[in-house]
C-alpha cells in the first residue's frame, strides 16, 4: 500500500490550482541577493550585475531512473536536486545566485508531499545563499520529474572551463571518491531484503557517511573558496558526477591532452572499502571511485607553480599530472603498470553537460 495514496489529512493538488500551489510552495523563500531584481511572480526572473560572467546550468532527475522513492526521503530529494545543479556552478569556479525549479508529479503525490520536497529545496537554498526565482509545476503519468536550473556568477578572469589543462599541470580532486556509489549499493541491498520481508527493519547506523554521500551530497564551494584564498585559478575543472574515469576523459578531450593518475593517490574513505568487501570479494574500491558516480567532488588541474599552495591541504589531493596531446588517459598501479581509463558511464544521474 502506497503511503502517499492513503495519507490522512492530505490536500489534493487539484484543490489549490497551479498558481495557488506555486504561491504556497514558494512563499517562504526570501530574496537575499542584490542581483535578484525580480523573482517568483512574473513571466521571467530579472537578474542584474556588473563586471561578472553569468553561468547557467540545468539538471533533471527522473523517478525510477535517477532516484527510487523506496529509500529516498522527499526532503533529501529536494535538497539533492538543488545540490547537484549547484555543483555544476562550483565546477566553473563560480558562486551560485539563483535557481528555478520545475516539478512534474502524478496525483499519487499530495500537496503535503510536495511541501516536504520544497522544504529540502529551501534548506539547500538557505545553506548556499541561493534565491528561488521561478519554475513550474505540471502533471505526470509516470512518476516525479524534477528539473533545476541554476544561475551563478564569476569574475571573467576566474571562470574555469574543461578545456584549459596544459602539459605537466597537476591533477587534483577534492574529498574522497566512490562513497556515494557505496551508499547506493547499501540501499539497494536493503531494498531487496525489504521486498522479500516487509517486516524487515534495516540497520543502517554504521553506514551514515556513505548514505549521506548518496542521499544528501554537498557542492564543494568550500574548495572554490580555498582556491580563491590561496590565489589559485585552476586551468581546468569539472565535477565528479559520472565517476573519476569519465570526468578525466572529459578533461583530456576538451583540453587535447592525456593524463596519468596514480591508483594509490586516489582518495577513498574506509567505509567505501568496507562496503566493497561486504558486497563481493571481487569488488575493488578503486573501481567504485573510477566508475561509480554522484560524488560531486571537484576534479581540476593547476599549474605546477601552485604546488606549494595545495601540498599540505587535507581536502585537496594531487592524484596525477597532464601528459602531451595524443597520449592516453591512464591509471598507474602500485606495481607500475598502466591501465587505460574507460568511461563506463554512470546511470544514477543525468549527464550534466550543458552543450
Amino acid at each position: 500500500m502506497d503511503e502517499l495514496e492513503y495519507q490522512e489529512g492530505r490536500t489534493e493538488l487539484g484543490k489549490l490550482g497551479k498558481f495557488a500551489l506555486i504561491d504556497r510552495l514558494t512563499e517562504e523563500f526570501p530574496i537575499v541577493n542584490a542581483s535578484t531584481l525580480r523573482g517568483v511572480g512574473d513571466d521571467c526572473a530579472v537578474i542584474g550585475g556588473k563586471g561578472l560572467c553569468t553561468v547557467v546550468t540545468t539538471q533533471q532527475m527522473v523517478e525510477h531512473i535517477h532516484f527510487d522513492m523506496t529509500y529516498t526521503p522527499l526532503k533529501h530529494l529536494g535538497y539533492k536536486a538543488v545540490a547537484i545543479a549547484l555543483s555544476n556552478i562550483a565546477a566553473m569556479n563560480a558562486r551560485p545566485r539563483q535557481i528555478l525549479v520545475a516539478v512534474s508529479v502524478s496525483n499519487r503525490f499530495s500537496v503535503e508531499a510536495l511541501e516536504e520536497l520544497y522544504a529540502g529545496i529551501r534548506f539547500c537554498c538557505e545553506r548556499y545563499d541561493v534565491d528561488l526565482v521561478g519554475g513550474d509545476t505540471s502533471s505526470s503519468r509516470t512518476g516525479m520529474v524534477i528539473t533545476v536550473t541554476a544561475i551563478g556568477e564569476v569574475e571573467q578572469d576566474r571562470i574555469t572551463y574543461r578545456s584549459g589543462a596544459r602539459l605537466h599541470d597537476l591533477i587534483c580532486c577534492s574529498g574522497d571518491l566512490g562513497s556515494a556509489y557505496s551508499g547506493l549499493l547499501v540501499l539497494e541491498r536493503e531494498k531487496v531484503t525489504f521486498q522479500a520481508d516487509p517486516n524487515f527493519q534495516p540497520d543502517l547506523d554504521s553506514y551514515d557517511y556513505v548514505l549521506e554521500r548518496y542521499l544528501k551530497p554537498e557542492p564543494r564551494f568550500d574548495i572554490v573558496d580555498i582556491l580563491r584564498q590561496r590565489d589559485i585559478i585552476p586551468t581546468s575543472m569539472i565535477d565528479v558526477s559520472d565517476g573519476l574515469a569519465s570526468e578525466l576523459l572529459h578533461l583530456c578531450k576538451e583540453s587535447h591532452c592525456g593524463c596519468e593518475v596514480y591508483e594509490e593517490r586516489i582518495p577513498i574513505d574506509y567505509q567505501t572499502t568496507r562496503v566493497c568487501s561486504e558486497m563481493s570479494q571481487n569488488m575493488i574500491p578503486t573501481s567504485n571511485a573510477l566508475n561509480g558516480g554522484e560524488d560531486y567532488e571537484l576534479l581540476f588541474t593547476i599549474s605546477q607553480a601552485d604546488y606549494e599552495k595545495v601540498k599540505d591541504s587535507t581536502e585537496i589531493h594531487i592524484i596525477g599530472h597532464i601528459t602531451e596531446e595524443g597520449s592516453p588517459a591512464v591509471m598507474v598501479t602500485p606495481q607500475n603498470t598502466t591501465i587505460n581509463l574507460v568511461a563506463q558511464g554512470w546511470q544514477g544521474t543525468t549527464d550534466d553537460d550543458n552543450d
